[in-house]
């Protein structure tokens, strides 16, 4: 069964830190474009970041550049989103979602598996 769970998510004060996993089940992530996505109350889906299958390139939105970091471990099949800095509208629940395919994408459409999502919520 193939499946994408997160977690690390959490309360924390502004200027804070957390590490969001994503952990795969039932297929092999570095086959995979993997993007981390976020979405608050009343707000759409936006893409936060992407890291591409064969290269490991890696994209972010402005808004969390220089703050945001994603990277995967392979032989744990897992992928990560640092989050450093964290400001009051980084709160959202954040998903992780795969494609097997060889692209870069935020656009949530083109993604064919998606975890759960784990809440992160930042006070000031």
């Amino acid at each position: 069964q193939v499946q994408l769970v997160e977690s690390g998510g959490g309360l924390v004060q502004s200027g804070e830190s957390l590490r969001l996993s994503c952990a795969a089940s039932g297929f092999t992530l570095d086959y995979y474009a993997i993007g981390w996505f976020r979405q608050a109350p009343g707000k759409a889906r936006e893409g936060v970041s992407v890291i591409r299958r064969s290269d490991g390139s890696t994209y972010y939105i402005d808004s969390v550049k220089g703050r945001f970091r994603i990277f995967r471990d392979n032989a744990k099949n897992t992928v990560y989103l640092q989050l450093n800095n964290l400001q009051p509208e980084d709160t959202a629940v954040y998903y992780c979602a795969a494609v097997k395919r060889e692209i870069a994408t935020m656009d949530p459409r083109l993604y064919d598996y998606w975890g759960q999502g784990t809440q992160v919520t930042v006070s000031s």
